[in-house]
């Protein structure tokens, strides 16, 4: 652990020097030996980690953003290595093909383009974990990533099973969900490379995914910055919902999935994750500061009021408390959160569509819609933010 925070150290060290505004070693680096305290509400994410020191600018924030991917990154998802050494493509026949070598070794894989067939583009594009399971607008692309290609999850054998895997080897730290992350990164570096960019506007990039790809997605939407809308649908516990409060929800007797459970599951953690899975409390952070990082770029999470195994009362909290980020940027209406009343998982109810062509408008066209949006069918869900929140929302600068 001691080698992967010096590690870690050195990345935010380095990262200060990027960061507008703020003199080089401004920004904290994560102590070689961390100590961690537990905190059972959900933590400050205006407090950086070691020093405690609040942020007040923007610029800070930006620092602090950092800081939280790195803890992420420590404590629950593994290392998402950088652009490898040499990534080509090409599109062919509505298939783009992305070739990788990197230290001796190369992977190739395949993500399907479905370009819209009038208009004259480019258009804004989708980038569906496994497929989509929301209405997308004709005048919009989609691409379909097979990241199950990139990294297996079909249950707790599928450790470093995957293309990923055979790049950097079956050791290194990464989980699944943060593999699939560095898959959708090549896949936007060959969009970058291809001619005429595939007729494709990628300044207006969004990713999406349902129930375990929706996990999935809302990573991809956090360390990803050319990604311009998240659509985070029916993700549950490890995904929009926060880990203590699905904790509190198993406890008060309500059979919903906690961190305990999901590692025994699958791999879309990693295994350094599984040590702090009995006591959440201690963990640095909370998804609210995950969904936090996608700031100020677009995030919409829709849910279902209907199944207590996703944690919908978990989910509302943390999105709502995720929220209080933005608004601290000035930009509440960027981060939205709706949950319909029960049905079928990953369907998408009708009364959603306005909310969703709201975010897309907004975020992939450029429309002046309405994106101010936190709602649920069964409020208040039994979350109450005194119970949860000890910390104020700073005016950023």
């Amino acid at each position: 652990m001691a080698v992967k925070q010096s590690l870690v150290a050195l990345v935010l060290a380095l990262a200060v020097a990027a960061l507008p505004g703020l003199p080089p070693q401004a920004c904290p680096a994560i102590p070689k030996s961390a100590q961690l305290t537990s905190d059972p509400k959900l933590p400050d994410p205006f407090s950086f980690f070691d020093s405690h020191r609040k942020v007040e600018t923007k610029a800070e924030w930006a620092c602090r953003r950092e800081e939280i991917g790195q803890l992420f990154q420590t404590y629950e998802l593994g290392a998402l290595p950088p652009r490898p050494e040499k990534v080509t493509g090409s599109l062919a026949n509505d298939t783009l093909t992305v070739n990788v070598t990197h230290e001796g070794n190369s992977i190739s894989f395949s993500v399907g383009v479905q370009v819209p067939t009038t208009g004259s583009g480019p258009f804004p594009a989708f980038i569906g974990m496994g497929g989509l399971s929301i209405p997308i607008p004709s005048d919009v692309a989609v691409l379909t990533f097979n990241n199950n290609d990139m990294a297996l999850q079909n249950d707790a054998t599928s450790r470093g099973i995957g293309k990923f895997y055979q790049l950097y080897g079956v050791n290194a730290t990464a989980s699944a969900m943060m593999a699939w992350v560095w898959g959708v990164s090549r896949i936007i570096d060959v969009l970058e490379e291809v001619p005429g960019h595939a007729n494709l506007d990628l300044t207006k990039l969004a990713v999406s995914g349902c129930s375990r790809d929706g996990k999935g997605a809302l990573v991809t939407g956090a360390f990803e910055e050319r990604i311009a809308l998240t659509v985070v649908q029916e993700s549950g516990s490890g995904g929009a919902g926060c880990w203590r409060i699905s904790d509190a929800m198993l406890a008060a007797g309500v059979v919903t999935q906690t961190a305990s459970e999901i590692v025994q599951e699958n791999v879309w953690f990693s295994e350094a994750f599984a040590q702090y899975v009995n006591d959440t409390a201690i963990l640095p952070f909370d998804h609210h500061m995950l969904a936090g990082m996608v700031a100020p770029r677009g995030l919409l999470s829709i849910d279902n009021t209907g199944y207590d195994w996703l944690g919908p009362e978990s989910v509302w909290g943390c999105m709502k408390t995720a929220n209080k980020i933005y608004q601290a940027l000035g930009i509440p209406d960027h981060m939205g959160e709706s949950q319909a009343a029960n049905h079928t998982h990953c369907d998408f109810p009708a009364e959603q569509q306005p909310i969703l062509d709201a975010f897309i408008g907004k975020f992939l066209k450029g429309e002046a819609t309405n994106t101010s949006v936190l709602e649920t069918a069964d409020a208040p869900l039994g979350f109450v933010d005194s119970d949860w929140i000890d910390w104020t929302v700073p005016k950023l600068h």
